[in-house]
């Protein structure tokens, strides 16, 4: 029953990026698109939590706490410009509170965990190494994904340009909340979360590689 959960939920995240990829590359339907982006977002992390067979407290804590964590630093990056430097958000992400996207927290949920889940497969002993890496791996993510959410009015960086500031404060963040996935105890093996990082990693290379 496990193994069949983890592949129909592997299927449908696969054929849902596959989806959402012809959508954003044709025209006519990239505004739908573009409005279904939040639903896609909650339709991923309902397939994690289907996906996983752990619902003890310290998952859940881990989920609420990176979850605000995501949120919060976004409201105070957002409206001061002190964490990633200049940037205001579109309507892409849905409804804002404070300027920001309550489902910005959804997102930082969804890489911390399915980056977290990737890298217990190498079996790291040194919990300072595993959040160098797994920060790096999300900042790997980040530099394909900001030139799509730019174009396709996620988030705008004022003047036009991305600041070094947001790479080295996405850099450091995604550490800290990688820290805290280390520290809280839950089962961290989940197939599918994998699958949904390749797949995510894939729709932004692609979107990346046909706007050249």
């Amino acid at each position: 029953m496990k193994l069949n959960k983890t592949i129909i939920c592997s299927i449908f995240i696969v054929m849902f990026h596959l989806v959402g990829l012809y959508g954003f590359l044709n025209s006519e339907l990239e505004k739908l698109f573009i409005v279904l982006v939040p639903f896609h977002l909650l339709l991923m992390l309902s397939l994690l939590v289907i996906s996983t067979n752990d619902f003890s407290l310290n998952i859940r804590n881990f989920a609420i706490i990176v979850y605000l964590a995501g949120f919060f630093i976004e409201v105070i990056g957002v409206n001061t410009g002190l964490i990633f430097g200049s940037y205001t958000y579109g309507e892409a992400l849905g409804f804002k509170l404070f300027s920001t996207p309550l489902l910005i927290g959804v997102n930082w949920l969804i890489l911390v965990y399915c980056t977290g889940v990737f890298l217990e497969q190498f079996k790291i002993k040194s919990a300072l190494i595993f959040c160098l890496i797994g920060a790096l791996v999300l900042l790997s993510l980040d530099f394909l994904i900001e030139p799509i959410a730019i174009r396709f009015n996620y988030w705008s960086w004022a003047g036009g340009k991305i600041p070094l500031q947001n790479y080295l404060g996405w850099y450091l963040f995604s550490g800290l909340l990688l820290w805290i996935y280390r520290r809280l105890d839950f089962q961290k093996q989940n197939k599918a979360a994998i699958v949904l990082l390749f797949a995510q990693a894939g729709f932004f290379l692609a979107l990346n590689f046909w706007a050249l």
